[in-house]
């Protein structure tokens, strides 16, 4: 999940500085899904209130140092020299106060430049982080789920399965590569659907077409943004209420840099 494109700022609301960070280990889950795990003083005091929340992460760019902005009174200001952090958007696996480490894990799809960066990632590297933010609200009430994404959204479709009420059933759609790509994930019943070669959310589509929709289930969705608004569009006409459904388009085919507010409404 990247994003470049910063949010409209609240004039009455000054957003706290990001927070420095180094990383302490990093761990391939799968070929192509890598964690990083990061600590850092600044952690103290960090929280995840709601699944699926999104950070920013500023990582230094290719052959250059990490140099943070101070604020100013209209927002962050960076040095005239510097050069600027590469700054993308992340769901982060898991925050633990009591070792104060945080957990992101990056899908290392494409060739943008924080999956490079987390793919020559090493202890002792530095970035920043900043955040949590996000708009979406986990309806403990909901009893029934009905979850689908990419490789893009396992971190957040992972900690959303954790967070659900004990009593709730999701059944979970999953689109990957192919078999290796699969891992454990929370208790549901989830399918994997391998890819047909570049037709990205073709598959979870179909399971979208393939659904019966039914009273007092919840709708979550994330992956590619084209294939989110087919989704999207197949769940709204099969009757699917508006208040139960949630889509992210979390990045699009051929774009480096996808806002971190794409929705997939429009």
């Amino acid at each position: 999940m990247t994003n470049p494109t910063a949010p409209t700022r609240n004039p009455g609301r000054r957003r706290p500085p990001p927070r420095p960070v180094e990383v302490v280990s990093v761990d391939r889950v799968t070929p192509r899904l890598v964690s990083i795990t990061v600590t850092g003083d600044a952690l103290h005091g960090f929280e995840l209130t709601q699944p699926t929340s999104h950070i920013k992460l500023f990582l230094a760019p290719d052959g250059g140092e990490l140099v943070l902005p101070t604020q100013g009174p209209d927002g962050p200001v960076f040095p005239d020299d510097a050069m600027r952090p590469v700054i993308r958007t992340y769901t982060p696996r898991r925050y633990d106060a009591t070792t104060n480490t945080l957990e992101i894990q990056f899908a290392l799809h494409g060739e943008g430049p924080a999956a490079q960066w987390a793919g020559r990632a090493a202890a002792g590297d530095k970035l920043a982080v900043a955040g949590p933010g996000g708009r979406f609200q986990l309806d403990t009430a909901a009893e029934r789920w009905w979850i689908a994404g990419d490789e893009s959204a396992l971190p957040a479709i992972a900690g959303l399965l954790e967070s659900l009420p004990i009593t709730a059933r999701a059944e979970v759609h999953l689109e990957v590569a192919d078999a290796t790509d699969e891992l454990p994930l929370p208790a549901a019943s989830v399918t994997w659907h391998h890819r047909r070669a570049g037709a990205y959310g073709a598959e979870l589509l179909a399971a979208a077409t393939a659904l019966t929709v039914s009273p007092g289930t919840s709708y979550w969705v994330a992956c590619e943004a084209a294939a989110v608004r087919r989704i999207r569009r197949q769940l709204l006409d099969a009757g699917v209420p508006r208040q139960s459904l949630t889509t992210r388009g979390y990045w699009r085919l051929g774009e480096a840099n996808h806002p971190d507010h794409d929705y997939g409404e429009d």
